[in-house]
């Protein structure tokens, strides 16, 4: 484990966009695909801000839990444990599957991997 500030400071930033998003954001576009796109990218910043894991098996490991948590939402996992009326339960996994919410998962991560790879110029293995 090593606290890495930088990462925490982008972790922060983006949940407060999320935030504004979800409070805010009334569109068609931000609001569900930005917000996937951000929250992949805020998983990883997160996760990288508290331990020093390689970049590509993070990346896929962020991009695994965002398709399982998906899936759960296929399932309809939230009425099935009978937290329809949870507003945290409906907001933290959400309660409808898209396959473009899935597409906005892997432009997050690539977002992730292209900065960390070109602009960062780090090792991704």
């Amino acid at each position: 484990m090593k606290f890495n500030y930088q990462y925490a400071i982008i972790a922060m930033l983006i949940f407060i966009i999320e935030v504004v998003i979800a409070l805010y954001a009334k569109d068609q576009f931000i609001r569900p695909y930005g917000g996937d796109i951000l929250v992949v990218i805020l998983i990883y910043c997160f996760v990288k801000s508290l331990f020093d894991f390689t970049i590509a098996p993070l990346a896929l490991g962020v991009l695994i839990f965002a398709f399982v948590i998906e899936i759960l939402q296929y399932i309809k996992i939230v009425e099935k444990l009978g937290l329809e009326e949870s507003v945290v339960a409906r907001t933290v996994i959400g309660t409808s599957f898209a396959w473009l919410d899935i597409l906005s998962y892997i432009a997050g991560i690539g977002i992730v991997l292209i900065v960390e790879k070109v602009v960062l110029k780090k090792e991704l293995i």
